[in-house]
């Protein structure tokens, strides 16, 4: 048995989960590839382009400088030293052979030069590359709109296709949350479905809350065969210690005897409890008479408080399981903290404080363990009377929860079901 947990409300999306991980990983894998594909196809298509250039260019000074030496031919290039460009000009004067420069000076308008030493001068043709250039332009548009439009694609499809194993991940975290509430029925249900990590990790997990629910049961049973075993034995300690001459040994004895008949009654209850075997039987009762009533059965000191709100109030309730609660709740705060304990009583709702130290952090963490006392400054015991508690107020419908005041003090809040089922 455990404390009431609150459950986290739903958040936003968690960008670290595994899903997004490997949405992530497929985008950047894809990016590169098309980054990849895309400098490829430009390069080479802007080699290809500078090749061909170059051609028609040789090409074209070939042709005007075969049509300049025949007879009567006219000169089509440029002869003019100043409008060749330097670099051109220099290349082929050190060489001596004819040479090719692509001028992008002007980036919207490039032209691909091609010059020839002849005689004495050095003549050069030019060849629009505008069209090339534009092509290879539109070239890199398309390869970039492609691009979007495949990761548009690849991004949404590797987030669906990670959707499953993500879900299947997320089934086997809230299973093994389930099983650490005390739910040990919980299973992932995947059956070793797919063969993967995923499946073996769920077999785990399952195999897990087979071996804890093994135990479990393990350890009623031993406390209910003892308690059972005890009690035969314990009736005759009983009887025998009431048949004793009165004096102050006789009077311990009887002590040690009721404490133990308590603890093995407290054993009993609680095997009953783990079987399912306890049933409310709820009717409409006052409560603040109720809790009145229940505090002087204990005879033990409390301020009780019943607020106007809930001085008229009806619950329906258990009230002798409500009864055993209280008593419970008493009895460690007397015993465990320290004077005054205060008993409010608000609606349908029952909070009963001490101002000792607090319950445990462990307590806190983990809920009531019987026989684990917690830690020393809140004394010594076996820690049946909370998991009683616990256990009778999950019979009639309520919920317990344990915490610490800030100024000091444990805090124990009994929230009732409400008679209108809200």
């Amino acid at each position: 048995m455990g404390h009431a947990v609150a459950r986290p409300a739903p958040g936003p999306p968690n960008w670290r989960s595994l899903r997004w991980k490997i949405a992530a990983l497929v985008t950047v894998a894809s990016c590169a590839v098309a980054l990849a594909v895309g400098v490829l196809v430009h390069r080479s298509t802007l080699e290809r382009s500078m090749e061909l250039g170059r051609n028609q260019a040789l090409t074209a000074l070939v042709s005007a400088v075969d049509n300049h030496r025949r007879p009567g031919g006219t000169w089509t290039g440029e002869s003019d030293p100043e409008r060749i460009p330097p670099l051109l000009l220099q290349q082929v004067r050190s060489t001596g052979q004819a040479g090719t420069w692509y001028d992008d000076r002007k980036p919207d308008i490039p032209w691909m030069w091609a010059a020839e030493p002849v005689g004495d001068q050095v003549v050069a043709v030019q060849i629009d590359m505008g069209v090339e250039l534009r092509g290879r332009q539109a070239l890199d548009r398309h390869i970039v709109m492609a691009a979007l439009a495949t990761l548009g694609v690849v991004i949404p499809s590797a987030a669906l296709a990670a959707e499953l194993p993500s879900r299947r991940l997320r089934r086997v975290a809230r299973t093994a949350r389930r099983i650490a509430d005390g739910d040990l029925d919980a299973r992932t249900a995947e059956g070793g479905r797919g063969g993967d990590e995923i499946a073996e990790i769920s077999a785990t997990v399952d195999s897990m809350a087979d071996s804890l629910r093994e135990r479990l049961l393990s350890e009623q049973r031993f406390t209910a065969d003892v308690a059972h075993e005890l009690r035969t034995p314990l009736m005759g300690l009983v009887t025998s210690a009431e048949l004793l001459p009165e004096s102050e040994a006789t009077e311990l004895v009887r002590d040690r005897v009721r404490v133990l008949r308590a603890l093995v009654e407290d054993l009993l209850e609680i095997s009953r409890l783990d079987a399912g075997a306890e049933h409310a039987d709820p009717r409409p009762v006052a409560l603040g008479d109720v809790v009145g009533d229940s505090l002087a059965r204990t005879g033990l000191r409390a301020r009780l408080t019943v607020t106007r709100a809930a001085g008229d109030t009806e619950a329906e309730t258990d009230p002798r399981r409500l009864d055993r609660i209280l008593a419970n709740l008493l009895t460690n705060a007397h015993r465990h903290g320290r004077a005054p304990v205060e008993v409010t009583v608000d609606g349908t709702t029952i909070v009963v404080r001490d101002h000792g130290p607090g319950f445990p952090g462990v307590l806190l963490a983990e809920g009531p363990q019987r026989f684990r006392s917690g830690t020393a400054e809140r004394g010594r015991g076996h820690g049946l009377g909370l998991t009683i508690a616990l256990g009778q107020a999950q019979v009639i419908g309520a919920t317990l929860t344990l915490a610490n005041a800030a100024d000091g003090g444990a805090v124990a809040t009994l929230r009732l079901r409400d008679p209108e089922g809200s």
